[in-house]
């Protein structure tokens, strides 16, 4: 059991090409090492493709190329944190974990309003800590919304 003080979040921290990322720890299923994955016909570009996870097919989201970055090419370095998007369970490629950190969410600011345009945006907020920014993650938003079944 965590010994958290009010108001305080603890999340997994993360890097994503130069840019730290976090994400609430509650989401977080596993955290495992880079598996080669297989390609999907038609999937959208920022998705590497599926892995057996257990018996289960878990699509493997390369989150720089989902962020705008460039494209990941993974290597024995890399990690999969597989995480609860929603209602989907999907493993997002990233650098590596950094830590596991408690943050004060009074230190939260909001990111930068940048236009509705788009809808919601995938950062939901921003932490300073010390000379770094953590921006992060609205998992909820994510990935497009599912099509409904016909």
């Amino acid at each position: 059991m965590t010994n958290r003080a009010p108001g305080q979040r603890e999340l997994v921290g993360f890097r994503v090409g130069d840019q730290a990322f976090c994400i609430d720890i509650t989401s977080v299923l596993e955290i495992r090492g880079w598996t080669a994955t297989t390609p999907l016909p038609g999937a959208p570009a920022y998705m590497k493709g599926v892995v057996n996870l257990r018996g289960t097919v878990l699509p493997i989201i390369d989150l720089a190329s989902r962020l705008g970055l460039p494209s990941t090419e993974p290597s024995a370095r890399h990690a999969i944190v597989v995480v609860r998007c929603g209602e989907r369970t999907v493993g997002l490629l990233v650098e590596g974990v950094s830590d596991i950190m408690q943050l004060d969410d009074a230190a939260r600011q909001d990111p930068p309003n940048m236009g509705e345009a788009q809808g919601p945006g995938v950062v939901s907020g921003v932490f300073a800590v010390d000379s770094n920014l953590i921006s992060l993650l609205d998992l909820d938003n994510l990935l497009p919304p599912m099509r409904e079944a016909a």
